[in-house]
């Protein structure tokens, strides 16, 4: 039986499972759920995914969720190229080093940025005062420092000369406020050339299509009251 992908490419790690899969000639079928529709909280999908979080992965009747365990999972399946998850126990660590730091850091302000910004004023009609998005974009360009100086530093890639799974986990974060109009880049130069660097590795076509849907976010129409009211207690619980 084909590998099943159950995603949404507005989401980031969605977007490093779709783009790991493709890359890599991995055969898959995907399943689209919607996150703006609230497809992610129908009973339906809860035989997939209890947790009612994409994405999520069967594979044969194993089911799988978690993007970083889907990732891994694919990785040591289908033996992908040493790079994306080394086998050096060292440069190895420090894939799993940057994986276990974005959790509640990065991602939390990667977040936060694309909601505050897009998500709250365009999609639930909620506007943000002007000094918590302040303190959001701060608190991001925080993390974009530590990102640069502790991880990336003078390295081509995040652990060394090649991309690996740190490379595409972050830079589909960095993605998400990119996606809500924010200057990610501007005044990170080694960032900047890092993310060219990264977007060559995957092949401009996959990078692209991958993030075509929220590089349009934006122009999300207004979420319908019922979709609103099912959506806000969990989206407050991821955002703050």
């Amino acid at each position: 039986m084909v590998l099943e992908l159950y995603l949404d490419l507005i989401s980031q790690p969605c977007r490093a499972v779709y783009i790991f899969a493709k890359k890599n000639g991995i055969p898959f079928q995907m399943h689209s759920v919607e996150l703006r529709k609230g497809e992610h909280l129908s009973d339906a999908f809860a035989l997939v995914n209890p947790m009612k979080k994409v994405p999520a992965m069967k594979d044969n009747g194993f089911a799988l969720s978690e993007s970083v365990a889907i990732l891994l999972y694919l990785t040591h399946k289908y033996k992908v190229p040493d790079h994306w998850y080394p086998q050096d126990l060292q440069a190895r660590a420090r894939v799993d080093e940057y994986l276990a730091w974005q959790h509640t850091a990065l991602r939390r302000s990667c977040i936060r940025a694309l909601w505050h910004k897009v998500m709250f004023p365009v999609f639930l009609g909620e506007q943000v005062p002007s000094e918590r998005l302040a303190a959001t974009l701060a608190e991001l360009d925080v993390n974009l420092k530590v990102l640069e100086d502790k991880f990336l530093q003078d390295k081509a890639f995040l652990v060394g000369p090649h991309i690996s799974l740190a490379d595409l986990v972050a830079i589909t974060e960095l993605m998400q406020p990119v996606g809500g109009g924010c200057a990610v880049f501007e005044g990170h130069p080694r960032l900047a050339a890092w993310y060219q660097r990264v977007e060559a590795a995957v092949g401009e076509d996959l990078f692209r299509e991958a993030h075509e849907v929220i590089l349009k976010v934006k122009d999300s129409p207004p979420a319908n009251p019922i979709i609103k009211q099912k959506l806000m207690p969990r989206v407050l619980t991821l955002i703050q």
